[in-house]
Formats: structure tokens, sequence, C-alpha cells
């Protein structure tokens, strides 16, 4: 368990669940996620593993005894009419029988009709009526007498919700955490891995949460298939419901005017349009309805006119990507045609940029601690009657010229997040700038398309002003800043007019541009572009990236400063794991592009990667160290201590110095194992976090400074056993003080001899490995002159000891696997010892007992006998 996850379950016992647990209980039922989670949270709502084991059993237990299949429905009835009573899990819908003057429920899995059920019920949990609720049901049968009474009755039932939960407690527990760790508290709530999202996709993933805590707000979220856009409309929250595009009608959604019964916006706080896109029947009316809803929040009956607080989110499937979008048709492309009307389009508070969301992979779910959902679903539920929209204006003030329904939008959605990221509506200055950042944008993103639709639409400037500096803040989104030379089309241009939302730059300005592409349109509104983003000559500079941006590569940011180079310096803390090491790697295959012809040099000062129990770290740098010795690069690398590595920077021997706040960390996450992807195989083509670098040009005493303290030692001293030394214990190196002389108690201690022999065992019962005696963990040189002083004093005698123990304790016919020697190293003797892999297990025999030892990792780990026993079978095949 992280640390973050400790966080959690102490904060919030008994409030939180696995949220890998669904997937072991769900089997083959078709439940949403938030009833499967009311179980669990009732069973395994604790960190406790034996509890949580238990707990997934009486889960399933329960959905076996009560979760009604549609296959199994006759099964089950027939249970209930043998046993007299059964409790069932079924989604229940309720209908007013006028002719009998009754309500009467019907069971969807077990297709069962007509049960009685009591008006205070259907009062009480009027959801009932429209579109059905999941519920915890005692259903009873008794055989009447008369064939046309139905016999089943349905005695008690309870929905499928937490009845209690305190908010003033969530208030308080929230001020414990920090923003990124609520973020990530959340993003796990959803299900969802957050070490796979940067900030902004976990912006977007959150933002489908608004609609769940403030009223009548109206969005729509545009993407491609899989990226999970409609399944936290259908899984998240018993209080909403996710419906077809193509089933939605006047009566379902808003009233039956025959009848009088109220529809879905009237009960639901979410009513979501799946598959909003393509060819629907045209229902003219239902447009009409819906767009006088969602503007005026009401609805006619008649000649009454009824208020509704449900939101409207619509989502549905891109059929071409964002440029071509932008090129030829407009973002809202997908659109049914009755739809694609800028007045009904005008009143969407919010376009979430579906494109930018990655498709869904294993990887990208939870195994983390996360809300149970029905208990975020009612806090969500609970915060509708709270409004944030104004809680930024006494540090921000918006710009003049935006629209009554611009502005409202931003309100609106500056408030919802304000609510799922800041419950109690306070919040640093900081972070509310970056809330209204993100809420302009997305309601820009719906102007800017008006733009292109409609003439009558005027262009304004989105932004504010920061009343604490006087600084004007002007926001673009991000497609305006990656495909400018599409971007800037509008109906008024189509036209003839003049689209003068960004006027030509001024010299200095155009000065300013030299290292970036910049597009601006021309006075007779035609796109001209400045320059496109490739520096041309290594010069003194500082440049700025935002997050999300692409056009970056190591060969634009370093190709003309590497020139030429024949030694290179990287210093880099965060050289660790498997990404950063292939970014590595990749600028290595940038030097190369760019180096002397006699070869290059290659140091690399990193940090030991103490983040992962089992890293793999060496491992990745040795595999580079040997696949580029065959072009020409001598590559060496030293560990230091994260804390005494603050910068990160690119020194080269051509004179520059390229200093980087990321290091080499620029790119945001891609898809690394797929070979057809363009992210995979084009650096250019990923989206970049936001950094900044510069580049500084050295004087001579300068550069020689960084050789003759980083390079040079490192030339001098390069052994085989160095260079171990300077990595990491792993699964195959371990270090070991000393082999008989407590450090701690300055004398003969016989007992660390175990420590030893432990580690011998585990080696020849796995892949082998080198074990060095006289380094301690941290890769100091301690030598062997405390053991030698009660060894005999003389190697000889030493190696005689380490031999009588292997034979003594190992067994003499492995002794042959063994090998060791004796290095000098910084005039301290260390002793090297080789293992290979045994051809069968190895018992360690220690003080009448048998001991089975293997490597885990960086670690010796003892099994039991049935560990031992698989991992003979697993590894020998015997």
């Amino acid at each position: 368990m992280n640390a973050l996850d400790k966080k959690i379950t102490t904060q919030f016992a008994g409030m939180v669940v696995r949220k890998d647990l669904v997937k072991m209980v769900k089997g083959n039922a078709i439940v949403p996620s938030y009833v499967l989670e009311y179980l669990l949270g009732q069973y395994c709502a604790t960190s406790e593993e034996d509890s949580i084991a238990s707990g997934i059993e009486t889960v399933r237990e329960i959905l076996r005894e009560h979760y009604v299949h549609r296959n199994e429905a006759n099964l089950v009835k027939s249970k209930i009419r043998e046993r007299g009573r059964l409790k069932v899990i079924d989604k229940i819908t309720v209908k007013l029988n006028d002719k009998r003057d009754a309500y009467e429920a019907t069971f969807s899995n077990l297709k069962i009709g007509g049960v009685l059920i009591d008006a205070d019920t259907v009062k009480n949990n009027q959801k009932l009526l429209v579109g059905g609720v999941w519920c915890l049901a005692d259903l009873e049968y008794q055989p009447p007498g008369d064939p046309n009474i139905v016999p089943w009755i349905l005695e008690k039932l309870k929905p499928i919700q937490i009845s209690h939960f305190d908010y003033d407690l969530y208030l308080e527990i929230r001020q414990q955490f920090s923003t990124e760790e609520w973020m990530d508290l959340l993003m796990q709530s959803m299900g969802l891995n957050p070490a796979a999202f940067d900030w902004r996709k976990k912006m977007i993933q959150l933002t489908r949460l608004i609609p769940f805590c403030e009223r009548n707000y109206n969005l729509i979220e545009m993407g491609p298939k899989g990226t999970g856009k409609s399944h936290i409309y259908s899984e998240f929250s018993p209080h909403g419901i996710l419906i077809s595009g193509g089933e939605v009608t006047v009566p379902k959604l808003f009233v039956n005017n025959h009848t009088k019964e109220i529809g879905l916006v009237g009960y639901w706080d979410v009513v979501a349009f799946d598959e909003f896109t393509g060819k629907k029947r045209r229902d003219q009316a239902l447009v009409d309805i819906l767009k006088n809803y969602m503007a005026n929040k009401s609805f006619s009956r008649g000649i009454d006119t009824i208020g509704a607080e449900a939101s409207i989110a619509f989502v549905g499937n891109t059929r071409r990507d964002v440029p071509y979008m932008l090129k030829h048709t407009d973002l809202f492309d997908p659109v049914p045609e009755h739809y694609h009307d800028s007045t009904y389009l005008d009143r969407l508070h919010y376009y979430v940029p579906g494109w930018e969301v990655e498709i869904i992979r294993d990887e990208m779910f939870s195994d983390g601690y996360g809300f149970v959902l029905d208990y975020l679903a009612e806090i969500l539920h609970h915060m509708r009657v709270h409004d944030y929209t104004h809680k930024y204006t006494d540090n921000f003030e918006l710009l003049g010229g935006l629209s009554t329904r611009d502005e409202t939008s931003i309100n609106k959605t500056f408030s919802g997040m304000m609510k799922v990221l800041f419950p109690n509506g306070d919040a640093p200055a900081e972070e509310m700038k970056k809330i209204l950042d993100y809420a302009i944008e997305g309601r820009k993103r719906v102007k800017d398309q008006l733009l292109r639709i409609d003439t009558t639409f005027d262009p304004v400037e989105f932004g504010y002003k920061d009343k604490n500096t006087g600084e004007i803040c002007h926001i673009k989104t991000k497609e305006e800043q990656e495909f400018p030379e599409h971007y800037f089309r509008t109906a008024k241009a189509a036209t003839g007019a003049v689209d003068k939302r960004k006027a030509p730059p001024s010299s200095s300005e155009k000065a300013s541009l030299e290292d970036r592409s910049d597009y601006f349109v021309g006075e007779k509104g035609d796109l001209k572009l400045i320059k496109r983003g490739i520096i041309v000559k290594p010069d003194e500079k500082h440049l700025t990236f935002k997050e999300d941006q692409k056009g970056v590569s190591f060969e634009s940011l370093f190709g003309p400063y590497l020139k030429g180079a024949s030694r290179i310096i990287v210093q880099d803390a965060f050289i660790r794991a498997f990404y950063q090491t292939r970014n590595f790697m990749e600028f290595i295959e940038t030097a190369l592009d760019y180096k002397h012809e006699g070869g290059i040099s290659v140091h690399l000062i990193t940090s030991k990667d103490t983040d992962r129990e089992s890293s793999n770290q060496l491992d990745y740098l040795e595999e580079i160290q040997a696949n580029t010795k065959t072009a020409g690069v001598v590559f060496t690398w030293e560990l230091q201590p994260a804390s005494v590595i603050h910068a990160r920077y690119v020194v080269v021997d051509t004179g520059w110095k390229i200093s980087l706040d990321r290091g080499l960390d620029i790119f945001q996450r891609y898809e690394m194992n797929d070979a057809f992807t363009l992210t995979n195989r084009r650096q250019d083509q990923r989206p970049v976090k936001a950094f900044e670098v510069t580049y500084i040009q050295l004087k001579d005493d300068e550069l020689f400074a960084y050789w003759v303290e980083n390079v040079s030692e490192n030339e001098k001293g390069s052994n085989v056993v160095m260079e171990l030394i300077r990595g990491l214990e792993n699964k195959t190196l371990e270090f070991k003080s000393t082999l008989q002389w407590d450090v701690h108690q300055k004398k003969l201690n016989k007992d660390l001899r175990h420590e030893v022999m432990k580690t011998i065992a585990a080696f020849l019962n796995t892949h082998g490995g080198i074990l060095l005696i006289g380094v301690d963990d941290d890769g100091e040189i301690l030598g062997l002159n405390n053991d030698l002083s009660v060894s005999g004093k003389t190697l000889d005698r030493y190696s005689q000891l380490l031999s009588t123990l292997i034979a003594d304790h190992l067994g003499a016919g492995f002794s042959r696997l063994v090998d060791f020697r004796f290095e000098e190293v910084e005039a301290n003797t260390v002793c090297v010892v080789e293992v290979e892999q045994a051809p069968k297990a190895v018992f360690l025999e220690w003080k009448n007992d048998k001991e089975f030892h293997i490597r885990a990792g960086n670690t010796t780990k003892l099994l039991d006998t049935q560990e031992a026993h698989e991992h003979i079978e697993m590894h020998w095949g015997k």
C-alpha cells in the first residue's frame, strides 16, 4: 500500500474500498458499479487483507443467492415459490395502473410485473416511476385462488444507496489532503490510476463529475470510441441515467401530456444522451423543448410551466480527427444535423475535448483505494444546493464583451469544479486561477465553433484581469495553439468579412517568435505563417513550452548544440523508471546524429531508484551501455543521493550548458508497447508536459571544471567492481558489509555468517548473481580489514573459511558453482563472490533447520514449505 492509500484508509476509514475488487466480484452480473460497491462498502471497507478476502466471499455469496440473472429468472422464481420468500437484487420500475388505482412494480431481470407496491414507498422513491432503481427487495409468493391475481407480493424494498453520511466530516478531512492528493483520490474513486494521467487529463476526467454536483449544467463531450465517455453516467451514481440518443422522446424526457406524468428531467440529477452523433430521427418538438429547458431550466405541461434541475450531458464518437474538422467543418461535426443549430449549441456550458482522452487500457485502471461510489455520489448530490459561481471574483474579473451565456457557462463550470476539488468553497488564488483558465477554455471552444456556424456571432476576447497584479490573461484553446492554420476559419470569413481575433504582430513581436511556430490573420482575412518551430542556430535563449504542446523533439531542442560533440554530461536525478530511461536512450540517439567523427562519451549523473521495491534501473543502464558501445558511444554513469542533485542539465564540450527544469522527462505518457503508433515512433507527435529550457554559453574555465569534477575521475577509475558498486542492489547483485565482524558491537559475531550463506543460497536457487563482501547497502566501500582480523588475518585463511561454510551449510556438491576472488578498490580489499544458478534445489542447513531462500527483486526471501515446493516445480520442473 502506497503513502496515499495509507492516508486515504486512515482518514476515510469505512468510506473507501479497494477499486480492483469490483472486477473480482462482478463476474457476469450486468449491474452498475455503484451497486457492487454498495455491497463492497458493507463488507470490504477496510485495508485488512483477511477482512477483504472474507468480505469478497460474502459479496459473491450475496450475488449468487440474490442477484437475478436474466437467464436464471425461472430458477429464482422457483426458489421464491418453494421457500415462500427471498431477497432479490434487481432493477425495479413502477407504473400507475389507473384502472385499478394502484401502483404496480416490474422486476427487470426477474421478468415479472403487476406486483403491487404501496403508495408511500413510491412517494419516497419517485425515481421508480422514471427509469427504475436498483433495489434490494423482499419478494413473497402466495398462490392465489383467482388466476387474475398476481401471486407475487413485495414485502419490503430498499434502494441501493447509503442512507446517511456526514458532510461536515467530509469537508473537514478534505483539508488533510493536498490538491494533488485529492485529485488522485477522486481519480481512484472513479476507478482510474492517477499515475496514467497528467494534470490536464485528470481535469478532463473530473469534468464528467460536474453535472452530478451542479444544477442545470449542460455539457458535451465528443471523442474516439473506448475513452469511457458514457461509463461515468451509467455506472457512477444512482442519481444519473444514461439513455440512447435514438430513444429520446418528449414524453420520456419531459412530460406525457396524455398521462400528465413528468419525465426524466423531473427526477434525475443527470440525464446523459449516449451515441449523440450521426443520423437520428428528426423530432423538432424535442429539439425545441430541449433548447428551451437548457436555457430556462423549465418546460411546459399544457398551460403550466414546470421547473427542473437535471443537468444534461451529451456524449458521442468523433468520426474524423481534429485537424480535419477544423479545416473542413467544425468541432460540432459529429452532432446530429437537427441539433447542429447555433441557438441550441449556444446553450452548452462546456465542450469537453474527448479526443485528448486516451483509449482506456488495463494499466489505466486503479487497484488503489477510493470512495465507495454511492458515498461520493451522495456527497455530490448534496452539493447541488451550493453555489460557488463567484468565489473567484475577489481575485479575478472576466473581460468585458462576453455575453451573458458566456459568463454563466464559465461561472457554472468554475463552481462545479470548485465543488469537486475544494468542496468547502475556499482555495488559494493560484488554484482558482487554474480552474478559471480551464473553465474559460471549455466555453471558448463552444463559442469559437459557433463563429464558424453562424455569421450573427461576433468574436470576443476570452480572459480575465488579475485584480492583484493588474495583468490581463487571454485564454486559448489547445486546438487553437496546435492547429492555428485551420482554427480561425469563420462563417464571416467565408462571406468576405475580416476576422480580427488575432492582429498581425509588430516587428518586436515577430522577433520574439523567432524560435517557434506562430500564425496570424492578415488584413484580407488570409492566414500567414511567420516561421516554423525549428532552432536553426545555437544561441543563448530561454524557451517556455505549454502543457500538451506538440511538435517538440530532442532534435529541435538539442541538435544544433550537440553538433561536433565528443563529450556530454547529463545530470538528471530521475533516470530511474523505464520511460525515463527510454527518454535518455532517445537523447543518446540524437547525440549520435551530431557526434564528433571520433566517437562520443556520455556520462550520466542520476540517483538510485528507492521508490520501487524491485527496480530495474541498473539493468536498463547496463543495456544502454552494451548496445551503444558498438556505435562508438562510451556510456558511464554514477549514482548520487537524490538530495544532492538539484539542477537538471546537459553540458556539451562544444561549450554549451542546457538547463531543463524537468530534465529529459518532458513527454506525457504514451503507449510504448504499440509499434504502430506515431507517438511511439516520433517525438514530435507526443504532447509535452509544461517545461522551460535555458541555453547558456560556458567560458572555457567553466567548461573545464565540469570535466575535472565528473568525467575525468570516472575515466581514471573505471573497472568492473567499481561499476558494480556504482550500481544498485538488484536480483543478481547484493552488498554485504562483512562476513562475521559486527560493525555495531565491534567484535566477532558468527551469526552474521548466516546472512552471507542466505544470499549465496538465494542466488543458487534463482538465476545466480554476484555478492560483494566489504561494501555496505549504500555502496560505501568498507573493505575486509575487520573481517580479516578475526579470520586468520590472511586472505588465504579467509578463503578457507568461506569455502568451509559453503560446503558445510550448502553442500560440497555446490561448491563448484561458487567462485570468489579479492579485488583492490580505492585502497580497500573487497571479496567478489560469483554464483551460478544451481541445476536443482539448494537448501541451507543452519542450526538443525533446513531453509529454502530465493531472490525476490533486490532482497533475499525465505519460503515456507508450500512456497518452496511451488518454486521448485516452476523453476526446475520437478
